[in-house]
């Protein structure tokens, strides 16, 4: 993957993530209010190299499988152990801000006692341990 100048155009669609329902479910770096709102993982050198990581980590998830996937944008389902609920993962790279957004949320339901916010955490821990993101 190259993050060129020449691969830096992003669509207006790769740019904008779902919007969050109005239900606890949902966690979003481009959401409005502090419900929804999670911190978007700040690039911190090579973008190439974070983007390679974030793949590597999700492909290690057990029960996650990347579905698409474009220069700029990666999306993601996870699916729960037990009942087999799935929740949807949306990354998109911004080179102008060097931020990757992120955006994980439920399918179906009301409450997910904060297993979408607990998995973008998680992430971006791991991400943080190799020096990636900030």
């Amino acid at each position: 993957m190259t993050f060129s100048t020449a691969n830096q155009a992003i669509s207006a669609s790769e740019k904008t993530l779902a919007p969050c329902r109005d239900t606890p479910n949902c966690v979003s770096s481009q959401a409005q209010d502090t419900k929804h709102y999670i911190q978007a993982l700040k690039v911190n050198g090579n973008p190439a190299e974070a983007w390679k990581t974030l793949k590597e980590i999700l492909n290690k998830q057990s029960r996650l499988v990347i579905t698409h996937e474009t220069t700029n944008s990666l999306h993601a389902e996870a699916t729960s152990l037990v009942f087999r609920f799935v929740d949807d993962l949306d990354f998109i790279y911004n080179p102008q801000t060097n931020l990757i957004d992120v955006r994980s949320a439920s399918r179906t339901g009301h409450s997910d006692f904060g297993v979408n916010r607990k998995r973008i955490e998680t992430l971006r821990l791991e991400m943080q341990k190799t020096h990636v993101i900030d």
